[in-house]
């Protein structure tokens, strides 16, 4: 399903959601407490600026008596969708997201990543995958980082541990070429890059990657991945133990400046070295 077919479906969802819930006369902060989610986030459902889990679907069938209809189509949606389950709705807040902060131990974040890097990446995760299958990964991820080219694009620093820029995904050319990119996606101040050296040791979160969104009208939420799974927070005391977290990764890094000097000096040794391959 194309992109501009998907929004229109939630749209509509939207659409019916709101119909059904003025049937039942009741408001948005009330349906919101029957189904366990803000009247805030019952508003941003019916103009289809987030998307509800599948959970919530069932309760909102439930309330509103509709005989599994949202959750028909919520399922229908879902499964169109090139992210992973655990994921989906990530996506879509990060179109929304006026602040994004990202930790990656290991890897490139997803919105930093070129195309061949994301390709290697996938590859490496699915060896017997067909190309169709690779093509369409590739491209969902390229697709996101959209957002940090327009005008309304969120606020985004990411700090990287130096296992990043030490690993050559996808060879040499391929990790020099991300790590061009990181470069230029800093000097045009799209965003704050910083690393945190191998030689710090123990630091903040040794447990995997961290992505932490702000929104002009919404709660914060942290977003926590491993390889096989992710889970995205919303609970305030939490989520402020993740925001410390991410502080102090942030005093472990070198400078901005340091860190692009540090990147720099990396990619130039893959460069060299596919050189003499």
């Amino acid at each position: 399903m194309a992109k501009a077919s998907r929004q229109a479906a939630w749209e509509f969802f939207g659409a019916e959601l709101k119909r059904h819930r003025g049937v039942a006369e009741l408001t948005q902060e009330e349906l919101g407490r029957q189904v366990f989610v803000s009247g805030g986030y019952i508003g941003q459902f019916e103009q289809a600026i987030r998307k509800p889990q599948l959970d919530v679907a069932q309760r909102i069938d439930d309330s509103l008596q509709t005989d599994g209809f949202f959750e028909r189509m919520c399922r229908k949606l879902i499964d169109k969708s090139p992210y992973a389950e655990y994921f989906r709705a990530v996506a879509e807040l990060e179109v929304l997201a006026t602040k994004i902060c990202e930790f990656a131990p290991t890897v490139v974040p997803g919105l930093l990543q070129t195309a061949e890097y994301a390709r290697a990446v996938t590859i490496a995760a699915n060896p017997f995958a067909t190309e169709e299958y690779v093509e369409e990964k590739v491209a969902a991820r390229t697709e996101r980082a959209h957002i940090l080219k327009g005008t309304t694009r969120p606020e985004y620093w990411a700090v990287l541990h130096e296992n990043v820029l030490r690993v050559p995904v996808g060879g040499t050319d391929v990790i020099a070429g991300q790590l061009e990119h990181l470069v230029a996606a800093a000097r045009a101040r799209q965003v704050l890059v910083s690393v945190i050296p191998c030689a710090v040791g123990a630091h903040a979160y040794m447990t995997g990657t961290l992505k932490l969104m702000e929104f002009a009208e919404s709660p914060p939420t942290a977003y926590t991945e491993t390889e096989f799974s992710g889970t995205l927070l919303d609970d305030p005391a939490v989520v402020k133990q993740a925001q410390r977290a991410y502080d102090l990764l942030r005093v472990a890094a070198l400078s901005p400046q340091a860190s692009l000097a540090l990147i720099e000096s990396a990619a130039e040794d893959y460069r060299r070295c596919a050189s003499t391959t």
